[in-house]
């Protein structure tokens, strides 16, 4: 859905009522102190956290694919058959040879993106709460 110019004026003048930006500051100062703690790279922590803001500010919530990786790595890790368990059976046995490679091939790249993306999460927010 695109949003007008209008509408993101709007967006943006009610976070600045609500102490949307003051908040992030508070956020950033705190998330800065743990991460000097636990002797992550601090640039490494801003980065992720701006990107976390734009997210919050765009209004993108996470994929139902992301949120099963997310579910399946935060109850056992790292497992060996994740292809085959994030796999669609139903519709993988619709496929033809050559599409069930392709749809193999996709899965694996989108874990991957996954993967990478709960590390980053796990490293700047979920470290803590877990342990």
């Amino acid at each position: 859905m695109e949003r007008s110019l209008k509408t993101l004026a709007k967006e943006a003048k009610s976070r600045m009522k609500k102490g949307f930006w003051k908040q992030c500051e508070e956020e950033l100062s705190t998330s800065r102190s743990h991460a000097k703690n636990q002797g992550i790279n601090e640039s490494k922590m801003e980065r992720y956290f701006a990107e976390k803001v734009t997210t919050k500010i765009k209004g993108e919530s996470p994929d139902e694919f992301y949120l099963r990786v997310r579910e399946m790595l935060l109850s056992e890790g790292e497992v060996s058959d994740a292809i085959g368990r994030l796999t669609d059976r139903e519709y993988y046995e619709t496929l033809s040879y050559s599409e069930k490679q392709r749809y193999s091939l996709e899965l694996s790249e989108k874990y991957l993106q996954a993967l990478e993306r709960f590390k980053r999460e796990y490293e700047f927010e979920l470290k803590g709460k877990v342990n």
